[in-house]
């Protein structure tokens, strides 16, 4: 792991391997838990969060572990299946600043379970504003703290019970150093000038709602864009809700009940009967033999259709924008004045060190170039940005030079970076 990290990173590092008060054991009643919750409570500074979920295992994205780690208070591995409410947790952190790594990972499954800061620091977030090559958390304890963190069982299935003694470990340490690396982080944010920037983001992340549910999820599915014809899709509609329909029942990952390779092959091939479905090879496997009856009647439910009950090509418009992809030809205005906003964007980033992506979000330049103001001025750039979400350090930073190349795209050169 150490050999891993130093050719990632080009720096010796020493091994974190063993937490510095040892593992310790999973709290799983309440009585621990209140415990705990003391203290936390008379601890002292920021508070270290992790939580493991079961992507890619289980149908929900709830937390299976939670991980918390306090100056005065040590370091605490919760269950959250024993223990669905950790509200306690919360009341006991009043006001204290959570340090988490790629927060919106993790903040949607830690409300479930009654946890919600009060104040943020996202590591990864920071390491992002400060132009940091590589921000996942083994290579950014590195480059910070010259530590090398094994991240060996980030993908593991943590519903499992009970769980390894080597992945507590790891999970412990995942909230080892983590204040520890904010601390690092913060000097370099104070000395760029980059504090307050880092502070509208956290707290824009921190205050974030739940995303909303996806119009036709179902047109995710891997290669669907390879099918012929209304009929196809249909079919892969179908197979698609019947799927989840399982995965939910079972609390699975809809990949495991039926890949999305064999609800594409199925809608291609378009199987006459329910011994055509299975003959597919992508249907062999034994669970999905064991299901094929479900999985026939999706099908034959899609081919059973009228047509006007069919799905289109292109999916329903939640939007008026159109694909950026089709302005040139179709809105040749448009498309320069996008030209000529990203590349003001990328000249920016480049000055400021931090990723073009962070300075403005990719929606928010097609936005403002799809749609600008009239008159365009510099003011009024930036009331559309912060209609747009853009925060209040990113505005000052871009509207000038936005308003600037929405008046004269032409003067823009492709090379601004």
């Amino acid at each position: 792991m150490a050999e891993d990290t130093r050719a990632a990173t080009g720096q010796d590092v020493e091994p974190l391997l063993e937490p510095r008060e040892g593992v310790p054991a999973v709290i799983t009643t309440q009585q621990e838990l209140h415990r705990y919750a003391q203290a936390l409570a008379a601890g002292s500074g920021s508070v270290a969060v992790d939580a493991e979920r079961a992507s890619g295992f289980r149908y929900s994205q709830r937390a299976y572990l939670v991980q918390l780690r306090r100056a005065g208070a040590g370091t605490a591995l919760v269950d959250p299946i024993a223990l669905p409410d950790l509200s306690v947790l919360n009341e006991a952190l009043r006001g204290v600043e959570w340090v988490l790594h790629a927060a919106n990972q993790d903040l949607e499954c830690l409300r479930e379970v009654g946890m919600t800061p009060d104040a943020l620091f996202d590591t990864e977030l920071a390491g992002r504003i400060l132009g940091r090559d590589r921000v996942g958390l083994g290579a950014i304890v590195a480059a910070e703290l010259g530590l090398g963190l094994a991240k060996e069982h980030s993908a593991a299935d943590w519903s499992t019970r009970p769980l390894p003694e080597n992945w507590l470990r790891y999970a412990a340490l995942d909230v080892e150093v983590l204040v520890d690396l904010r601390d690092a982080l913060h000097a370099d944010l104070e000395s760029q000038g980059k504090w307050a920037w880092a502070e509208q983001e956290f707290e824009h992340v921190r205050t974030l709602p739940p995303p909303a549910a996806r119009v036709e999820p179902w047109r995710r599915l891997s290669r669907i864009t390879t099918l012929r014809g209304s009929r196809a899709m249909a079919v892969a509609r179908e197979l698609w809700y019947a799927r989840d329909e399982v995965a939910r029942e079972r609390d699975t990952a809809p990949g495991r009940i039926l890949p999305d390779r064999a609800i594409v092959a199925a809608a291609a091939a378009m199987p006459r009967d329910r011994a055509g479905l299975a003959r597919l090879p992508e249907f062999s496997g034994r669970g999905t033999r064991r299901r094929v009856e479900r999985w026939w009647a999706a099908v034959a439910r899609a081919q059973s259709l009228p047509e006007q009950d069919l799905p289109s090509r292109r999916g329903p418009r939640t939007d008026d924008m159109p694909a950026s992809r089709s302005w040139a030809p179709r809105f040749p205005e448009e498309a320069e004045r996008l030209r000529a906003v990203r590349a003001t964007l990328r000249r920016i980033a480049g000055e400021v060190g931090t990723p073009q992506e962070n300075v403005l979000t990719p929606d928010t330049q097609r936005r403002i170039a799809w749609d600008p103001p009239s008159p365009v001025t510099a003011e009024a750039v930036g009331e559309r940005l912060r209609v747009l979400g853009a925060r209040a350090w990113q505005t000052e930073l871009t509207a000038p030079a936005i308003a600037a190349a929405l008046r004269d795209p032409a003067s823009v050169p492709d090379d601004a970076a």
